[in-house]
């Protein structure tokens, strides 16, 4: 702690967990969870995507990818497809009922954005969305 106050990290950290739970709350009657919501948005962007690199988009280990696309299985959320261009590459994509399922989240996930942000003008919502951007790369470069 500083003199003004909780560290940055620490900050950053009350953001995510309160996100958390706010997406821990909307997405509870789907029966997906958080992890499991984020791999399907991350689909949504890009289809065609291998186990190693879903997880890497995703946020998981490789390992825990494994158990995370086994419950995508089993909600029907996904397809797996071999990849023409490797036989040995199983390609990974939102199936229709992961759409929906987005479909019908999208707009509680958008309200938890909305409420993130409330009071903030868009050249602020887009400073912070750049900021945090500029963090992310500073951390994974």
């Amino acid at each position: 702690m500083t003199a003004t106050g909780p560290t940055l990290l620490y900050a950053v950290k009350q953001v995510e967990l309160a996100v958390r739970a706010h997406l821990d709350e909307l997405l509870r009657p789907t029966g997906c969870t958080v992890p499991q919501w984020t791999a399907l948005t991350v689909l949504s962007r890009r289809e065609g995507l291998t186990g190693a690199e879903l997880a890497r988009n995703a946020f998981v280990s490789p390992q825990a990818m494994g158990d995370l696309l086994a419950a995508l299985e089993r909600g029907r959320w996904i397809t797996r497809t071999p990849d023409p261009a490797h036989g040995r590459r199983v390609l990974i994509g939102l199936s229709d009922e992961g759409r929906r399922l987005l479909a019908t989240v999208g707009p509680g996930a958008d309200a938890v954005e909305q409420r993130m942000v409330d009071g903030f003008d868009p050249d602020e919502q887009a400073a912070l969305r750049a900021m945090l951007n500029r963090c992310r790369t500073n951390l994974v470069s």
